[in-house]
């Protein structure tokens, strides 16, 4: 058997090519929009991939199963309960994949339904073999992850309450996952960071026996004890979410990796303002603070850059890259991955532009913990719920990042702002995008909340 896991940090995203050496055949589960590592380890291994297969309808990122299917020819593959805009196969509760030469001998997949993240939801259980009295592992999708289980709120605004979801999730795990071995091998599509759960482990895959003893939501309680649990303190849901579960269900346009035209700073700025353009400027914090271009919007390549982008930018801007030198069309594919293509232009060296055009350029105003004010004004801290519970600074009020654009409107552009994160990363792109919303006086706290608390 063929079996490789492929994990992108940048999105905490798994997904997994299998494949029967004897035949060649293969299956490629929850890939993500840029598709070449999967041709070419395919290619190299020997293998035809004849079936994607989706755990579920995604949200977080925007999945590549149509790229594959140009590509390859292969056909796509969700849960009995999807529906979709394309042409798609329906995968059955119970049903087997075979992969290898004939029904008997051979990689086989078996479908588990496990609704409860999403209705259409599935996990595929793995033989190397048919005849093996154990399964080599399962891929749980969003259903189980290392440390944790999927969240049942994503459908709140579909109508699906979050409790009628936790309570078929309850029933998914146990009826479908605990029952199996001890020693099956898990393989989550999701690890630590992750939005699709709040206590995801970093590592990216562990087996059911060892998550039967560590699993916080898998320990023995009672199915409305679960609901109460897992519905409670989840992170914010960043904006582009339901753009994807959109895009992944009713379709989307194939992915183009041409490198964005080189724009000066004067037509960016042009830009901003004729055609209502996002400037994004992805360089690092330290860049950013110290000489940006007033108005615009930060989150950086060296953190989770597409789901920050994507939790301050509403999904179609028109954006306008502030890179450093030939990071973008890094930038440009990782936007891809949650479905962010207006890519219209790129300043090629921001910084010296920036230097060249003082009149344009700005500093952040940042304070260290000592200076802040004993009193503040309007204090923010956009950490997510369960990070707030667990401490935070007197007076605080939580608005979650992901949950800052919509609820702008709740604070006082004419009175000072005050914000702190975890360590002062999410505080500075919160602080851009209060800048650009016409906010006078903001402010971040450098080292964040653990500055604070350590010193």
């Amino acid at each position: 058997m063929h079996f490789a896991q492929y994990y992108l940090d940048c999105l905490s995203q798994a997904s997994y090519l299998i494949g029967d050496e004897t035949t060649g055949r293969a299956v490629l589960v929850d890939p993500r929009r840029d598709i070449d590592a999967y041709l070419a380890d395919a290619e190299a291994s020997g293998l035809r991939i004849e079936l994607v297969i989706e755990t579920h309808i995604h949200a977080d990122f925007l999945s590549g199963h149509l790229e594959l299917a140009r590509a390859t020819g292969a056909a796509i593959a969700f849960g009995a309960a999807a529906e979709t805009g394309f042409p798609s196969r329906r995968l059955h509760d119970g049903e087997r994949l075979h992969l290898g030469p004939d029904d008997a001998t051979g990689v086989t997949l078996t479908v588990l339904a496990t609704p409860g993240h999403t209705p259409e939801s599935i996990c595929l259980l793995v033989h190397e073999d048919p005849q093996d009295a154990e399964p080599f592992g399962v891929l749980t999708g969003d259903t189980l992850f290392v440390g944790d289980v999927g969240r049942p709120d994503l459908l709140s605004a579909a109508g699906r309450s979050p409790q009628d979801m936790g309570g078929h999730l309850y029933r998914s795990l146990h009826s479908k996952l605990l029952p199996l071995p001890d020693a099956t091998r898990v393989f989550p599509a999701h690890g630590a960071g992750s939005a699709c759960g709040r206590n995801l482990s970093t590592e990216t895959s562990s087996t059911i026996g060892a998550q039967r003893r560590l699993n916080y939501a898998l320990q023995p309680m009672s199915q409305d004890a679960f609901v109460r649990l897992v519905t409670a303190d989840q992170p914010a849901t960043p904006g582009y979410f339901a753009h994807d579960v959109a895009l992944n269900r009713d379709g989307h346009p194939l992915l183009e990796q041409t490198p964005p035209p080189a724009l000066t700073l004067d037509e960016a700025v042009a830009a901003r303002d004729a055609r209502a353009a996002a400037l994004l400027d992805c360089r690092p914090l330290s860049a950013y603070t110290r000489a940006h271009v007033a108005g615009s919007l930060h989150a950086g390549l060296d953190t989770r850059f597409a789901e920050y982008a994507g939790s301050v930018i509403a999904p179609d801007t028109p954006l306008v890259l502030l890179a450093e030198p030939g990071k973008e069309s890094e930038a440009r594919t990782r936007l891809a991955r949650i479905g962010y293509d207006q890519v219209i232009g790129h300043v090629p060296d921001p910084s010296a532009a920036l230097a060249a055009h003082p009149a344009l350029t700005v500093t952040s105003h940042r304070i260290t913990t000592h200076e802040i004010p004993a009193d503040p004004d309007q204090l923010v801290d956009v950490r997510n719920p369960a990070e707030y519970a667990a401490g935070a600074l007197p007076g605080a009020r939580n608005i979650p990042l992901a949950a800052l654009p919509s609820h702008i409107d709740s604070l006082d552009p004419g009175r000072p702002v005050t914000l702190y994160c975890r360590t002062g990363n999410r505080s500075v792109i919160a602080a851009a995008l209060l800048e650009s919303r016409g906010f006078g006086d903001v402010c971040d706290v450098v080292g964040g909340y653990e500055a604070v608390v350590v010193g």
